[in-house]
């Protein structure tokens, strides 16, 4: 299964199951993601919860290390900018794709959003306007 094509199809089929998954527990659902950016519903947010908790215990168990580096300056302002855009969108950049492919059209508009995003950060970091590691922005 390391041929190309045995990768593309394990990598197809793990993205069905889980754009079924997110989709089946309601992360796809922007009224869902409303409600849990806004408190309304904690189902969502313990599930966040959930996985996090199994995640990190998993690799405890695996005794999986990361080295401590030094944090990028550009962290906290992207993540802010990132669960901003993920509270008025309601998902991250997968959820769009699933939206759009469960018939909810407007997530067609943060899809766009992405790429311009994605592709304004490759043209600011070419110019070095941006101080950005080469691992930032796709490349």
């Amino acid at each position: 299964m390391r041929t190309r094509g045995g990768i593309l199809l394990a990598n197809l089929v793990t993205g069905l199951a889980l754009g079924f998954t997110v989709t089946s527990i309601g992360f796809g659902d922007y009224a869902e993601l409303n409600r849990m950016f806004t408190f309304q519903d904690l189902r969502m947010l313990l599930s966040f919860f959930g996985a996090v908790v199994i995640i990190a215990s998993v690799f405890a168990l695996l005794r999986v290390r990361r080295d401590a580096g030094r944090v990028h300056a550009g962290v906290v302002p992207g993540a802010v900018l990132f669960g901003i855009g993920w509270a008025i969108s309601g998902g991250c950049p997968a959820i769009p794709i699933i939206q759009v492919a469960g018939g909810y059209l407007p997530a067609v508009i943060t899809i766009v959003g992405i790429v311009v995003g994605v592709r304004l950060c490759r043209w600011a970091g070419g110019r070095h306007l941006l101080r950005v590691d080469r691992g930032s922005c796709g490349g």
